[in-house]
C-alpha cells in the first residue's frame, strides 16, 4: 500500500508518566506510568527509522548508543542517531548533551561508577519548540517534564552509564567503548525553506522537515518510506486520514494534505532533503 497507518504501543518506564498528550488517553488511576508510545512492533528491526513519543516524569539513565559501525562490530544492524522536538517542558526541565570539559576514557568510567557523571555532564535548559539531534556516541540523559516525539534510526541498543541508583543493568564496557569524550556540537538546522516547509535536519542519517498546513507533494525515487507524525490537526495522504497521535508511513508518489493549521512531522532515510 502507498499508505499505511501504523499501530501503537505503550511502553511502561520507572521513569515515565500517567498523564500523557492530548491524542494519547491518560493511564488509569493506579496504572503504570507510561514513558514511550511506539508506533511500531517492538522489536521489528526492518524499518530505517523509529518514531516514539516520550513522557518524562523522572530522569533517564545515562546514555550512549553506537554509530553504524560499532553497532556492526556487534553483530548489531544499524547505529541509533537520534533526534528530539520538544513539544512541553516543565519550568526546570533539561536534557545532558556530553561533557562540559574533555574527559578520558578512564575518567568517564570512574565518573560512572561513583555518580560524579552527572555533576560532568551539560545540562541544558529545555523549552517547548527545542529541536536537537544527538548524533550516536553522544552522552545523553533526558531530564523529567518533558513532553517529546523521538526520531532515531532503528535500534533500540542502548548503553547505561548511570541510572541514580535504580536496580537497573549498566554496560560500562561497551559504553565506554563507543562514547564521545568532547563536549558536544550541535548540527545546525537548515531551517525554513519556505512558508509552510521548515528542515530541521538534512543527514547524516535521516531527513526531519516539519510543515504547517497545506498541501505537500512527495515524490520518493525509490523505494524509501516517508513517515507522517501529525502534532497537531490532521490531514491526510493517499485516502488514509490521519490526527494527532498517530503516525502513517508512505512510499512512492503522493500529495500530503494537511488541514488548516495542521503541525506535522514528515521523516524519511537519507542525507539530502527532497
Amino acid at each position: 500500500m502507498p499508505a499505511t497507518k501504523l499501530h501503537t504501543h505503550r511502553v511502561e518506564k520507572p521513569w515515565g508518566r500517567t498523564d500523557l498528550w492530548p491524542g494519547f488517553p491518560d493511564q488509569p488511576a493506579g496504572g503504570a506510568p507510561v514513558g514511550e508510545v511506539w508506533f511500531q512492533e517492538p522489536g521489528d528491526t526492518k524499518p530505517d527509522l523509529l518514531i516514539k513519543y516520550l513522557f518524562t516524569g523522572e530522569k533517564l539513565s545515562v546514555q550512549v548508543h553506537p554509530d553504524d559501525a560499532e553497532a556492526h562490530k556487534r553483530g548489531l544492524p544499524r547505529g541509533k542517531d537520534e533526534c528530539w522536538t520538544i513539544l512541553a517542558a516543565a519550568p526546570d526541565s533539561t536534557i545532558a548533551l556530553g561533557p562540559k570539559q574533555p574527559m578520558t576514557a578512564e575518567d568517564l568510567r570512574d565518573s560512572a561508577l561513583d555518580g560524579s557523571i552527572e555533576d560532568k555532564l551539560d545540562w541544558v535548559p529545555i523549552r517547548a519548540g527545542d529541536f536537537y539531534y544527538a548524533p550516536s556516541g553522544t552522552i545523553h540523559a533526558i531530564g523529567a517534564g518533558l513532553t517529546l516525539i523521538e526520531v532515531q534510526q532503528n535500534s533500540e541498543t542502548t548503553y547505561r552509564l548511570y541510572d541514580y541508583g535504580r536496580p537497573r543493568e549498566l554496560h560500562l564496557e561497551d559504553g565506554v567503548a563507543v562514547a564521545h569524550l568532547t563536549p558536544y556540537q550541535a548540527i545546525p538546522s537548515p531551517g525554513r525553506v519556505d512558508d509552510e516547509r521548515t528542515i530541521l535536519v538534512e543527514g547524516p542519517k535521516f531527513v526531519l522537515e516539519r510543515w504547517t498546513g497545506g498541501a505537500h507533494a512527495i515524490a520518493f525515487p525509490d523505494e524509501r518510506t516517508g513517515w507522517i507524525v501529525p502534532i497537531t490537526g490532521g490531514g491526510s495522504v493517499a485516502d488514509v486520514r490521519f490526527q494527532a497521535g498517530e503516525c502513517v508511513t508512505m512510499k512512492g508518489r503522493e500529495t500530503v494534505t494537511l488541514d488548516d493549521g495542521a503541525d506535522v512531522l514528515f521523516a524519511y532515510p537519507g542525507t539530502r532533503r527532497l
